[in-house]
């Protein structure tokens, strides 16, 4: 089985319509959700589904999409609203396929406020609809304003106990940036860095030592610059070696380039990496140079020749089956 443990929900366009309505307006007052129907929601996975067996995915894992989450938007009832109602068409897409589809929740987070509302939702969606994780905006200002806590931050401790309690992932994933150094896609490397790097000198995973967490982008930065970050940790005198800190996390495969993919497994191994391909999205694009879809990942996997068959399987799906237990199990409660 091919999981892809990355990818994002995709909608017909009168759900981005209805994000318009409540923009424009703040929610005040609120449109209400649209009525999308079964019909027009199956037409619109069908296309999916033509993407996912293009590329020999079997299993995608989907979440909203990070961009359009509105995280740093006012007031608090705009985010609530929409991110409830994107969770929920998600559980409706993976209740019509559960062979194909696995929720994962966005959270309504806003801002710097507590996090009782994400929390709230977070339990709501694994309790009522089966969804198998969350996804977490390390900066849910989105690039503006004053700099929120890092992810070691005792902030985010009522959420990591919930994660722990329901046993879900996390997927660190950064959303949209509205400032003007940084373009989207470059803050999600810069955030998931600065979150890579504040969970690992925290006391995060002694206080929470059944924590799962998966970096996107294969750790952001991180593990390519990982002689910097060695030198670090040894002119400090610290315990151990930062290698050993790194594997404390888990990565995806969203990078797009054998390089990239080669030196990651490489860095943290092949029992610490999780297929994902957030197809389609950022790397849904045609390199000129061979004609083929930069994002077609496992294509660029099978193509790494030391990888062994026990790597592979880890990758596609054993390490999903290790950390994702509920994503794996039957109307009997069982594997």
């Amino acid at each position: 089985m091919i999981v892809d443990s990355h990818a994002h929900v995709v909608a017909p366009s009168e759900l981005y319509a209805w994000q318009g309505h409540l923009v424009a307006n703040r929610a005040n007052p609120d449109p209400g959700p649209p009525a999308i129907g079964d019909a027009l929601l199956e037409e619109t996975m069908q296309g999916h589904f033509k993407l996912m067996d293009s590329v020999g995915t079997d299993v995608q894992f989907i979440s909203p999409r990070p961009y359009a989450m509105m995280h740093s938007m006012k007031p608090p009832k705009l985010v609530h609203a929409w991110n409830i109602f994107v969770n929920d068409l998600i559980a409706r897409q993976a209740k019509a396929h559960p062979d194909r589809y696995r929720g994962v929740c966005g959270l309504p987070q806003t801002g710097t406020d507590p996090l009782d509302a994400s929390v709230a939702e977070l339990e709501r969606c694994v309790k009522e609809h089966g969804f198998v994780g969350c996804l977490i905006n390390p900066d849910p200002n989105e690039g503006e304003g004053p700099a929120p806590p890092g992810l070691g931050d005792e902030y985010w401790y009522p959420l990591y106990a919930k994660m722990v309690e329901l046993d879900v992932p996390g997927l660190v994933h950064s959303a949209s940036c509205g400032a003007p150094r940084e373009s989207y896609t470059l803050h999600f490397i810069n955030e998931e860095s600065i979150a890579v790097i504040s969970l690992l000198e925290s006391n995060v995973f002694r206080d929470f030592p059944k924590l799962k967490i998966v970096i996107s982008h294969g750790g952001g930065a991180i593990p390519y610059q990982i002689g910097r970050f060695r030198a670090w940790h040894f002119r400090r005198k610290k315990a151990g070696t930062f290698d050993e800190l790194l594997r404390k996390l888990w990565y995806d495969t969203c990078l797009y380039s054998k390089e990239s993919l080669e030196f990651l497994f490489r860095t943290v191994g092949t029992d610490r990496c999780l297929f994902g391909t957030e197809k389609p999205g950022t790397g849904s694009a045609i390199d000129p140079a061979t004609g083929l879809w930069l994002d077609d990942v496992k294509r660029t996997i099978d193509s790494i020749g030391w990888l062994t068959e026990t790597d592979k399987s880890r990758i596609y799906e054993t390490n999903a089956r290790e950390l994702y237990p509920r994503a794996f199990l039957t109307a009997a409660g069982k594997k």
